[in-house]
C-alpha cells in the first residue's frame, strides 16, 4: 500500500460567467480542489513538514483548518445546525485564536477522509442556504451578514491558504504550480 495520503487529483473546469450562485459554486469546488491538488502524491510525514522556518503551518494543519471552515460557514452559520468537529489537538494562539497543534496524532488519512467529508457535508446543505442569498445570518466574526457575504468568506479563506499551501509545497519537494 502506499504511503501517499492524497492520490491524482484533478481540478474542475470554473464557471466564469453565468448566474452569480453558480459562479460562486464553480469556484469554491475549483478552490477546494487546488488546495487538495497542493497535497497530492505527498505521505503523511510530509504533510506535517513545517519547511518554512518562520512558520508553524503545515499542510495537514490546513486541511484539520478547512474541515472546520466547512463545518463552521456552512453548517453551523448558514444552515444552523450543530456540526460534528472531530477533536483534533488544538492550542490558544497568542493574539487569541485557536490553531491545530501538530502534535495531534491523528493518521494523515483521517484527516483527509474527515475534510473530504466536511466537503461533502457543505455540498449537501448548498442549496438549501443558499435559497436567499440575501437572509441576514448571525455572525460573531463579522457583525450579521448575508449569505453572499458568507459564501465569498468561504472562497477567501481557501484563496489565502491555498497560497500559504504553494509555499509549503514548493519548500517540501520543490513542486510548483499556477
Amino acid at each position: 500500500m502506499s504511503d501517499v495520503v492524497v492520490q491524482k487529483i484533478v481540478r474542475p473546469e470554473r464557471a466564469v460567467s453565468g448566474p452569480w450562485l453558480e459562479v460562486i459554486a464553480s469556484n469554491l469546488e475549483y478552490h477546494r480542489a487546488t488546495f487538495l491538488w497542493k497535497c497530492e502524491g505527498l505521505s503523511d510525514e510530509q504533510l506535517r513538514l513545517r519547511p518554512v522556518r518562520s512558520s508553524a503551518l503545515t499542510l495537514l494543519g490546513l486541511m484539520r483548518h478547512l474541515q472546520g471552515v466547512e463545518r463552521a460557514w456552512f453548517q453551523r452559520t448558514l444552515a444552523g445546525r450543530t456540526p460534528r468537529f472531530f477533536p483534533y489537538r488544538t492550542y490558544v494562539t497568542a493574539d487569541g485564536g485557536e490553531w491545530y497543534d501538530e502534535s495531534d496524532a491523528t493518521p494523515a488519512r483521517d484527516v483527509y477522509d474527515d475534510y473530504l467529508k466536511a466537503c461533502e457535508e457543505s455540498r449537501q446543505v448548498f442549496a438549501e442556504v443558499t435559497v436567499d442569498l440575501a437572509r441576514i445570518v448571525p455572525n460573531p466574526e463579522f457583525g450579521d451578514t448575508d449569505v453572499r457575504f458568507v459564501l465569498e468568506h468561504v472562497i477567501e479563506e481557501y484563496a489565502r491558504h491555498v497560497g500559504h499551501a504553494d509555499l509549503l509545497r514548493e519548500a517540501i519537494d520543490g513542486a510548483t504550480g499556477e
